[in-house]
Protein backbone atom coordinates (compact mmCIF):
# COMPACT_ATOMS: atom_id res chain seq x y z
CA UNK A 1 0.00 0.00 0.00
CA UNK A 2 1.25 3.67 -0.74
CA UNK A 3 2.53 5.89 2.31
CA UNK A 4 -0.37 7.94 3.07
CA UNK A 5 0.53 11.21 4.31
CA UNK A 6 -3.35 12.48 5.10
CA UNK A 7 -6.23 10.34 4.25
CA UNK A 8 -6.71 11.14 0.40
CA UNK A 9 -2.79 12.44 -0.36
CA UNK A 10 -0.15 9.97 -1.16
CA UNK A 11 3.07 9.91 -2.44
CA UNK A 12 3.95 8.62 -6.30
CA UNK A 13 6.71 7.75 -7.52
CA UNK A 14 7.16 8.61 -10.89
CA UNK A 15 8.68 12.02 -10.82
CA UNK A 16 12.27 13.71 -10.40
CA UNK A 17 13.69 17.45 -9.17
CA UNK A 18 14.69 20.12 -11.13
CA UNK A 19 17.92 22.14 -11.17
CA UNK A 20 15.97 25.05 -10.79
CA UNK A 21 14.03 23.59 -7.30
CA UNK A 22 10.95 22.30 -9.42
CA UNK A 23 9.63 19.18 -9.70
CA UNK A 24 8.61 16.73 -13.16
CA UNK A 25 5.80 14.78 -12.78
CA UNK A 26 6.93 11.48 -15.08
CA UNK A 27 3.73 9.51 -15.36
CA UNK A 28 2.21 11.10 -18.68
CA UNK A 29 4.16 12.79 -21.57
CA UNK A 30 2.40 16.12 -19.99
CA UNK A 31 5.78 15.77 -18.08
CA UNK A 32 4.31 19.10 -15.86
CA UNK A 33 6.65 20.82 -14.08
CA UNK A 34 5.35 22.04 -11.09
CA UNK A 35 6.82 24.88 -8.60
CA UNK A 36 5.81 24.00 -4.58
CA UNK A 37 1.76 23.90 -4.33
CA UNK A 38 1.28 23.74 -8.36
CA UNK A 39 -0.50 20.98 -9.75
CA UNK A 40 -0.53 19.81 -13.18
CA UNK A 41 -2.94 19.87 -15.51
CA UNK A 42 -5.00 16.46 -14.51
CA UNK A 43 -4.55 18.63 -11.22
CA UNK A 44 -4.90 15.87 -8.60
CA UNK A 45 -0.78 15.63 -8.68
CA UNK A 46 1.08 18.40 -6.67
CA UNK A 47 3.89 19.58 -5.99
CA UNK A 48 4.21 19.39 -2.00
CA UNK A 49 7.34 19.83 -0.23
CA UNK A 50 9.12 18.99 -2.92
CA UNK A 51 7.69 16.04 -4.29
CA UNK A 52 4.43 14.85 -6.37
CA UNK A 53 1.55 13.68 -4.44
CA UNK A 54 -1.97 12.52 -5.34
CA UNK A 55 -4.49 14.56 -3.78
CA UNK A 56 -7.36 12.25 -4.91
CA UNK A 57 -6.60 8.97 -3.25
CA UNK A 58 -9.37 6.81 -2.17
CA UNK A 59 -11.97 9.71 -3.19
CA UNK A 60 -14.40 8.65 -6.15
CA UNK A 61 -17.07 10.65 -8.16
CA UNK A 62 -19.89 7.63 -7.62
CA UNK A 63 -20.07 4.03 -8.17
CA UNK A 64 -22.40 2.43 -10.01
CA UNK A 65 -22.91 -1.49 -11.61
CA UNK A 66 -23.02 -0.94 -15.44
CA UNK A 67 -23.42 -3.84 -18.39
CA UNK A 68 -19.47 -4.31 -19.23
CA UNK A 69 -20.69 -3.77 -22.98
CA UNK A 70 -21.12 0.12 -22.10
CA UNK A 71 -17.23 0.32 -21.45
CA UNK A 72 -17.28 -0.65 -24.54
CA UNK A 73 -16.28 -4.11 -23.98
CA UNK A 74 -17.80 -6.45 -26.91
CA UNK A 75 -15.42 -9.62 -26.14
CA UNK A 76 -14.48 -9.20 -22.29
CA UNK A 77 -17.18 -11.62 -20.73
CA UNK A 78 -20.45 -10.64 -22.43
CA UNK A 79 -22.90 -9.99 -20.43
CA UNK A 80 -21.72 -9.31 -17.05
CA UNK A 81 -22.10 -6.56 -14.76
CA UNK A 82 -18.52 -3.98 -14.11
CA UNK A 83 -18.78 -2.58 -10.76
CA UNK A 84 -17.55 0.95 -12.86
CA UNK A 85 -15.85 4.08 -10.44
CA UNK A 86 -13.62 7.22 -11.52
CA UNK A 87 -11.96 10.05 -10.03
CA UNK A 88 -11.73 13.41 -10.86
CA UNK A 89 -9.45 15.38 -13.32
CA UNK A 90 -7.83 14.13 -16.16
CA UNK A 91 -4.12 14.58 -18.08
CA UNK A 92 -5.94 15.47 -21.33
CA UNK A 93 -7.43 18.55 -22.17
CA UNK A 94 -10.03 17.42 -24.77
CA UNK A 95 -12.63 19.78 -26.06
CA UNK A 96 -15.24 17.25 -26.53
CA UNK A 97 -15.33 15.61 -23.51
CA UNK A 98 -18.42 13.96 -22.91
CA UNK A 99 -17.91 13.42 -18.61
CA UNK A 100 -16.50 17.01 -18.33
CA UNK A 101 -18.28 17.31 -15.19
CA UNK A 102 -15.41 14.67 -14.34
CA UNK A 103 -12.68 14.96 -15.80
CA UNK A 104 -12.19 18.55 -16.06
CA UNK A 105 -13.60 19.16 -12.06
CA UNK A 106 -11.05 21.52 -10.48
CA UNK A 107 -13.45 21.41 -7.27
CA UNK A 108 -12.54 18.36 -5.35
CA UNK A 109 -15.54 18.52 -2.95
CA UNK A 110 -16.71 16.36 -6.69
CA UNK A 111 -15.07 13.71 -5.05
CA UNK A 112 -18.07 12.65 -2.70
CA UNK A 113 -17.17 8.96 -1.98
CA UNK A 114 -14.51 7.50 0.41
CA UNK A 115 -13.69 3.84 -0.52
CA UNK A 116 -10.73 1.73 0.40
CA UNK A 117 -9.38 -0.73 -2.31
CA UNK A 118 -10.17 -3.84 -0.48
CA UNK A 119 -13.86 -2.29 0.14
CA UNK A 120 -14.60 -1.49 -3.58
CA UNK A 121 -13.38 -5.11 -4.38
CA UNK A 122 -15.60 -6.49 -1.21
CA UNK A 123 -18.49 -4.45 -2.94
CA UNK A 124 -18.00 -6.20 -6.87
CA UNK A 125 -17.98 -9.67 -5.23
CA UNK A 126 -21.16 -9.11 -2.89
CA UNK A 127 -23.08 -7.24 -5.69
CA UNK A 128 -22.11 -10.31 -8.36
CA UNK A 129 -19.57 -8.38 -10.41
CA UNK A 130 -16.69 -10.38 -12.31
CA UNK A 131 -14.70 -7.26 -13.13
CA UNK A 132 -14.40 -3.55 -11.73
CA UNK A 133 -14.04 -0.38 -14.49
CA UNK A 134 -11.85 2.19 -13.94
CA UNK A 135 -13.43 4.87 -15.81
CA UNK A 136 -15.50 8.07 -15.98
CA UNK A 137 -11.93 9.46 -15.97
CA UNK A 138 -8.98 8.14 -16.70
CA UNK A 139 -7.45 5.71 -14.54
CA UNK A 140 -3.88 7.20 -15.49
CA UNK A 141 -4.30 9.68 -13.14
CA UNK A 142 -5.34 7.47 -10.14
CA UNK A 143 -2.40 5.30 -10.99
CA UNK A 144 -2.12 4.21 -7.44
CA UNK A 145 -5.39 3.88 -6.69
CA UNK A 146 -6.11 1.65 -9.56
CA UNK A 147 -3.40 -0.67 -8.74
CA UNK A 148 -4.39 -0.68 -5.53
CA UNK A 149 -7.69 -1.83 -6.19
CA UNK A 150 -6.71 -4.09 -8.62
CA UNK A 151 -4.46 -6.08 -6.44
CA UNK A 152 -7.16 -5.98 -4.12
CA UNK A 153 -9.35 -7.57 -6.51
CA UNK A 154 -7.38 -10.13 -7.72
CA UNK A 155 -7.22 -11.86 -5.02
CA UNK A 156 -10.87 -12.14 -4.20
CA UNK A 157 -11.03 -13.38 -8.25
CA UNK A 158 -11.95 -9.88 -9.26
CA UNK A 159 -10.96 -8.92 -12.86
CA UNK A 160 -9.89 -5.52 -13.63
CA UNK A 161 -10.54 -3.43 -16.46
CA UNK A 162 -9.09 0.41 -17.23
CA UNK A 163 -11.19 2.56 -19.55
CA UNK A 164 -8.10 4.64 -20.60
CA UNK A 165 -7.29 7.36 -23.68
CA UNK A 166 -3.57 5.33 -23.19
CA UNK A 167 -1.22 8.62 -22.92
CA UNK A 168 0.95 7.24 -20.10
CA UNK A 169 4.63 6.74 -19.94
CA UNK A 170 6.35 3.18 -20.49
CA UNK A 171 7.64 3.25 -16.62
CA UNK A 172 4.42 3.55 -14.91
CA UNK A 173 2.47 1.99 -17.80
CA UNK A 174 3.91 -1.47 -17.60
CA UNK A 175 3.05 -1.02 -13.52
CA UNK A 176 -0.24 -0.17 -14.45
CA UNK A 177 -1.09 -3.20 -17.33
CA UNK A 178 0.71 -5.83 -14.91
CA UNK A 179 -2.81 -5.68 -12.81
CA UNK A 180 -5.18 -4.92 -15.67
CA UNK A 181 -7.05 -7.74 -17.52
CA UNK A 182 -8.77 -5.58 -20.29
CA UNK A 183 -8.73 -2.08 -21.88
CA UNK A 184 -10.66 -0.09 -23.38
CA UNK A 185 -8.17 2.48 -25.23
CA UNK A 186 -9.32 5.60 -26.81
CA UNK A 187 -7.63 6.06 -30.32
CA UNK A 188 -9.57 9.32 -30.95
CA UNK A 189 -7.79 10.10 -33.92
CA UNK A 190 -5.33 9.49 -36.38
CA UNK A 191 -3.69 12.59 -37.23
CA UNK A 192 -0.98 14.40 -35.02
CA UNK A 193 -3.39 17.69 -35.75
CA UNK A 194 -6.22 16.55 -34.08
CA UNK A 195 -4.45 15.49 -31.26
CA UNK A 196 -2.41 18.67 -30.83
CA UNK A 197 -5.51 21.05 -31.52
CA UNK A 198 -8.07 19.20 -29.91
CA UNK A 199 -6.94 16.79 -27.00
CA UNK A 200 -3.81 19.13 -25.82
CA UNK A 201 -1.81 15.44 -26.59
CA UNK A 202 0.14 13.77 -28.99
CA UNK A 203 -0.96 10.46 -31.36
CA UNK A 204 2.98 8.53 -30.93
CA UNK A 205 2.66 8.11 -27.41
CA UNK A 206 -1.40 6.87 -27.58
CA UNK A 207 -0.32 4.52 -30.91
CA UNK A 208 3.58 3.05 -28.76
CA UNK A 209 1.16 1.59 -25.50
CA UNK A 210 -0.87 0.14 -28.40
CA UNK A 211 1.98 -2.00 -29.41
CA UNK A 212 3.20 -2.11 -25.69
CA UNK A 213 -0.21 -3.45 -24.69
CA UNK A 214 -0.68 -5.83 -28.45
CA UNK A 215 3.25 -7.03 -28.38
CA UNK A 216 4.41 -7.02 -24.67
CA UNK A 217 1.06 -7.87 -22.34
CA UNK A 218 -1.63 -10.35 -22.01
CA UNK A 219 -4.44 -7.56 -21.84
CA UNK A 220 -7.32 -8.14 -24.10
CA UNK A 221 -8.28 -4.85 -25.35
CA UNK A 222 -10.53 -2.71 -27.62
CA UNK A 223 -10.20 0.44 -29.53
CA UNK A 224 -13.05 3.27 -29.51
CA UNK A 225 -13.54 6.10 -31.65
CA UNK A 226 -15.61 8.84 -31.30
CA UNK A 227 -16.53 10.16 -34.52
CA UNK A 228 -16.88 13.91 -34.46
CA UNK A 229 -18.30 15.59 -37.89
CA UNK A 230 -15.27 17.49 -39.69
CA UNK A 231 -12.58 16.64 -37.72
CA UNK A 232 -12.11 13.11 -38.17
CA UNK A 233 -14.33 11.38 -40.09
CA UNK A 234 -13.10 11.42 -43.61
CA UNK A 235 -12.37 8.32 -45.59
CA UNK A 236 -8.71 8.92 -45.94
CA UNK A 237 -8.51 8.75 -41.59
CA UNK A 238 -10.72 5.79 -41.55
CA UNK A 239 -8.35 4.15 -44.37
CA UNK A 240 -5.30 5.09 -42.80
CA UNK A 241 -6.38 4.27 -39.03
CA UNK A 242 -7.63 0.44 -39.74
CA UNK A 243 -5.04 -0.55 -42.04
CA UNK A 244 -2.51 0.61 -39.14
CA UNK A 245 -4.63 -1.41 -36.75
CA UNK A 246 -4.46 -4.48 -38.63
CA UNK A 247 -1.03 -4.24 -39.79
CA UNK A 248 0.67 -3.62 -36.59
CA UNK A 249 -2.28 -5.19 -34.09
CA UNK A 250 -3.76 -7.83 -35.86
CA UNK A 251 -7.36 -8.30 -37.23
CA UNK A 252 -8.60 -9.44 -33.85
CA UNK A 253 -8.78 -6.43 -32.05
CA UNK A 254 -12.17 -5.43 -31.98
CA UNK A 255 -12.63 -1.67 -33.02
CA UNK A 256 -16.20 0.83 -31.79
CA UNK A 257 -17.02 3.75 -34.12
CA UNK A 258 -19.51 5.72 -31.57
CA UNK A 259 -21.19 8.76 -32.16
CA UNK A 260 -20.23 12.33 -30.33
CA UNK A 261 -23.20 14.70 -29.31
CA UNK A 262 -22.08 18.34 -28.82
CA UNK A 263 -20.75 19.11 -25.16
CA UNK A 264 -17.67 20.92 -23.00
CA UNK A 265 -15.96 23.26 -25.93
CA UNK A 266 -17.60 21.68 -28.82
CA UNK A 267 -20.96 23.01 -28.89
CA UNK A 268 -20.82 23.84 -32.52
CA UNK A 269 -20.25 20.69 -33.93
CA UNK A 270 -23.42 18.83 -35.10
CA UNK A 271 -24.48 14.97 -33.85
CA UNK A 272 -22.50 12.79 -35.78
CA UNK A 273 -24.54 10.74 -38.53
CA UNK A 274 -25.25 7.22 -38.33
CA UNK A 275 -23.61 6.92 -42.04
CA UNK A 276 -20.40 8.00 -40.89
CA UNK A 277 -20.58 5.32 -38.57
CA UNK A 278 -21.23 2.96 -41.10
CA UNK A 279 -18.98 4.02 -43.66
CA UNK A 280 -16.28 3.58 -40.33
CA UNK A 281 -17.02 0.36 -39.83
CA UNK A 282 -17.70 -0.94 -43.73
CA UNK A 283 -13.97 0.43 -43.94
CA UNK A 284 -12.44 -1.33 -41.39
CA UNK A 285 -14.21 -4.71 -42.20
CA UNK A 286 -12.75 -4.40 -45.69
CA UNK A 287 -9.25 -3.39 -44.43
CA UNK A 288 -9.38 -6.66 -42.62
CA UNK A 289 -10.85 -5.98 -38.84
CA UNK A 290 -13.23 -8.60 -37.90
CA UNK A 291 -14.88 -7.42 -35.16
CA UNK A 292 -15.72 -3.79 -35.73
CA UNK A 293 -18.95 -1.74 -33.86
CA UNK A 294 -21.16 1.12 -33.94
CA UNK A 295 -21.99 2.75 -30.38
CA UNK A 296 -23.84 5.46 -29.23
CA UNK A 297 -27.05 4.56 -32.16
CA UNK A 298 -29.27 1.72 -32.33
CA UNK A 299 -28.21 -0.57 -34.81
CA UNK A 300 -28.32 -3.94 -33.80
CA UNK A 301 -26.86 -5.55 -36.97
CA UNK A 302 -23.68 -3.42 -36.55
CA UNK A 303 -23.77 -3.88 -32.70
CA UNK A 304 -23.46 -7.86 -33.14
CA UNK A 305 -20.41 -10.16 -33.72
CA UNK A 306 -20.17 -12.22 -36.82
CA UNK A 307 -17.89 -15.24 -37.27
CA UNK A 308 -15.10 -14.09 -39.31
CA UNK A 309 -14.79 -17.30 -41.23
CA UNK A 310 -18.45 -18.06 -41.48
CA UNK A 311 -20.17 -14.74 -41.22
CA UNK A 312 -23.14 -16.30 -39.06
CA UNK A 313 -23.86 -14.59 -35.86
CA UNK A 314 -22.46 -15.40 -32.61
CA UNK A 315 -23.10 -12.61 -30.75
CA UNK A 316 -26.70 -10.85 -31.54
CA UNK A 317 -26.60 -7.25 -29.15
CA UNK A 318 -29.20 -5.22 -28.88
CA UNK A 319 -28.07 -1.88 -27.30
CA UNK A 320 -26.61 -3.18 -24.17
CA UNK A 321 -28.79 -6.20 -24.31
CA UNK A 322 -27.61 -9.56 -25.05
CA UNK A 323 -29.92 -11.75 -27.53
CA UNK A 324 -28.38 -14.65 -29.86
CA UNK A 325 -25.43 -16.62 -28.32
CA UNK A 326 -24.15 -19.04 -31.06
CA UNK A 327 -20.28 -19.69 -29.05
CA UNK A 328 -19.55 -22.94 -27.73
CA UNK A 329 -18.28 -23.25 -24.14
CA UNK A 330 -14.67 -23.05 -25.93
CA UNK A 331 -15.65 -19.84 -27.70
CA UNK A 332 -15.97 -21.09 -31.03
CA UNK A 333 -18.46 -20.68 -33.86
CA UNK A 334 -21.16 -23.55 -33.29
CA UNK A 335 -21.38 -23.60 -36.79
CA UNK A 336 -17.93 -24.07 -38.40
CA UNK A 337 -15.76 -24.01 -35.19
CA UNK A 338 -13.82 -20.98 -35.68
CA UNK A 339 -12.41 -19.42 -32.64
CA UNK A 340 -14.00 -15.94 -31.85
CA UNK A 341 -11.24 -13.70 -30.51
CA UNK A 342 -11.36 -12.54 -26.66
CA UNK A 343 -11.97 -13.67 -23.30
CA UNK A 344 -15.25 -15.55 -22.44
CA UNK A 345 -17.64 -17.19 -20.14
CA UNK A 346 -19.17 -21.18 -20.68
CA UNK A 347 -22.34 -19.04 -20.57
CA UNK A 348 -23.35 -15.15 -21.63
CA UNK A 349 -24.27 -12.99 -18.31
CA UNK A 350 -27.54 -11.99 -18.39
CA UNK A 351 -27.24 -8.16 -16.39
CA UNK A 352 -28.50 -6.93 -19.44
CA UNK A 353 -28.77 -2.77 -19.96
CA UNK A 354 -29.29 -1.86 -15.91
CA UNK A 355 -27.31 0.52 -14.37
CA UNK A 356 -27.38 0.42 -10.59
CA UNK A 357 -26.01 3.28 -8.79
CA UNK A 358 -24.24 1.45 -5.33
CA UNK A 359 -22.69 2.98 -1.80
CA UNK A 360 -19.06 1.64 -1.27
CA UNK A 361 -18.54 1.77 2.75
Amino acid sequence: MPNLITPDTVTTRYWHALEDGRVQCDLCPRFCKLHEGQRGLCFVRQNQNGQVVMTSYGRSSGFAIDPIEKKPLNHFLPGTPILSFGTAGCNLACKFCQNWDISKSREMDALMSLASAEAIARAARENGCDSVAYTYNDPVIFHEYAIDTAIACRELGIKSVAVTAGYVCPEPRAEFYRYMDAANVDLKAFTENFYHKITGSHLDAVLDTLLYLKHETSVWFELTTLVIPGENDSENEFEAMTQWVVENLGPDVPMHFTAFHPDWKMMDKPHTPVSSLLLARDIAIKNGVRYAYVGNVHRKEADSTYCHHCGKLLIGRDWYQLSDWNLDEKGCCKFCGTRCAGVFNEKPGNWGARRQAIEVA
